[in-house]
């Protein structure tokens, strides 16, 4: 199970989201309504317990830049939702401990990304933070046998069925649990939660009993 609230912009957001389980926050650091400081979010991650993932999001920013901000700040690892190239990618990952490369899976071929030096690909809709999802049954998860966060468009109710059908390694939602640009929803963000992590263990009940995907992935090693 790896539950990522991404788009956080606040400290009451950030605790909230971690209370209420999930295992990675994200912040972005790029131009959009949700974008935020590097000294904000050094004051949001410092007060995080320690076994939370924290990603700074980018795009197309200097490899140099991604990597002095996710280590002066404390960050986990960077999501790149850019251009980026394998070239820019390699530079990275000498330096970036977790690397998540974010691409379009609206009627394309992602296999040309899971060679990419990443350690894992966020699947989003073409408009990435549109809040729109995309065709689910174009993606089988476990047979690209890469890390698969699954975003674009989640909810509280259809994340369950999102989960189901890609049986994915983590989601991903920002717009979907949020009262306004910025700011979650506390009820949406509990039930977002609370159905992810039901359907993930639905998935591993079914693994365990021989229907599923095989043994549970667990998403702390190597983070």
């Amino acid at each position: 199970m790896f539950i990522k609230i991404c788009g956080i912009t606040n400290e009451a957001d950030a605790l909230l989201s971690v209370a209420l389980g999930a295992d990675a926050l994200g912040f972005v650091m790029a131009p959009s309504r949700r974008r935020v400081t590097p000294s904000q979010v050094a004051d949001i991650v410092k007060r995080l317990p320690s076994e939370v993932a924290t990603f700074g999001v980018f795009v197309d920013e200097d490899p140099e830049i991604v990597a002095h901000l996710v280590d002066e700040i404390g960050l986990t690892g960077a999501q790149l939702h850019g251009s980026e190239g394998i070239r820019t990618l390699e530079a990275m990952r000498q330096r970036v401990r977790f690397l998540i490369k974010a691409v379009s899976a609206d009627g394309m071929s992602i296999a040309p990304y899971l060679g990419y030096p990443v350690d894992a690909l966020l699947l989003d809709s073409e408009q990435p933070g549109s809040g729109l999802a995309f065709d689910w049954s174009l993606i089988d998860a476990p047979r690209l046998r890469k890390r698969i966060i699954l975003a674009g468009g989640l909810r509280p109710d259809n994340v369950a069925e999102a989960i189901a059908t890609v049986k994915p390694w983590g989601v991903d939602v920002s717009s979907g649990v949020e009262a306004s640009a910025g700011r979650k929803d506390p009820v949406a963000l509990r039930s977002f939660i609370s159905n992810a992590r039901a359907a993930f263990e639905r998935l591993g009940a079914e693994a365990a009993s021989g229907g599923g995907r095989g043994e549970a992935y667990n998403w702390e090693e190597n983070l």
